[in-house]
């Protein structure tokens, strides 16, 4: 809660994590600390800490978490360890971690690659080596933000992303960057511009479930059911498991 608040007080926030802190370590002390659950969430504590004693407990109490439960999200684990590591001015090895430069060009921290593989990464729910040397690639990419701010129209953007929609674009094309732009123009009130944004995602992702259900959203809104009816029906048919639109769909019927 201390850190949901519009202007952050860190003084309060680093008092109230010592708090927690010592909290934990009685229920430790006591045996209270016993589930899964209890271990992650008293590792998410920790996790918040200011210092590598804190990232330390954070890894440790994280790695009895998951040995109560096997099937408990590593990726927090990975984190934990990358930070733990940096911490100590050592490497990370997931790869979790970056930053951004003076010049603004975003780099991952430090790194040794070689102490764990791909499959342990994916086991973790971390970006591949490949799959991260991309997302720093997308992340030093324009935002198309950038071109409404510089004056461009709606259907110019979209000319210019259809020209240069290769991996090797200029512009942040990802499905949901383009997704986000989509709703941050409907939230504006610009709803038919945000219509030919979620329109351009399904034909740069046309296996993309997502794209249809937010294309869909945005044609409920400007009253055309019939064309909302039939985005729906392509999202869910790409992603059977889709139950928000499964249930606009029976509302719509």
């Amino acid at each position: 809660a201390d850190r949901t608040t519009p202007n952050i007080d860190w003084k309060i926030v680093q008092k109230n994590d010592s708090i927690r802190e010592a909290r934990v370590y009685q229920l430790l002390d006591s045996n209270k600390v016993r589930t899964s659950a209890d271990y992650n969430n008293a590792a998410l504590i920790f996790h918040h800490g200011e210092d590598s004693v804190a990232y330390g407990m954070a890894v440790k109490l994280m790695k009895k978490s998951i040995e109560l439960d096997s099937t408990r999200n590593k990726w927090y684990l990975a984190v934990m360890t990358d930070r733990y590591l940096l911490s100590i001015n050592k490497p990370q090895i997931y790869g979790t971690h970056y930053k951004r430069l003076d010049n603004k060009i975003v780099v991952r921290e430090e790194m040794d690659s070689t102490i764990i593989t791909d499959a342990e990464r994916i086991e973790c729910k971390v970006e591949t080596l490949a799959e991260q040397r991309e997302k720093i690639k997308n992340l030093n990419r324009k935002k198309l933000t950038e071109l409404v701010a510089e004056g461009k129209s709606i259907d110019e953007i979209i000319l210019i992303v259809k020209q240069g929609e290769d991996k090797e674009s200029q512009y942040d094309l990802r499905e949901n960057w383009m997704n986000n732009f989509g709703y941050q123009l409907m939230n504006q009130g610009k709803i038919e511009e945000a219509l030919k944004i979620f329109k351009l995602n399904t034909e740069l992702y046309p296996n993309a479930s997502n794209t249809y259900d937010s294309y869909g959203e945005c044609l409920l809104k400007l009253g055309d059911k019939e064309n909302a009816i039939k985005a729906y029906k392509k999202s869910l048919e790409l992603n059977p498991k889709n139950n928000t639109a499964e249930k606009i769909l029976s509302e719509l019927k």
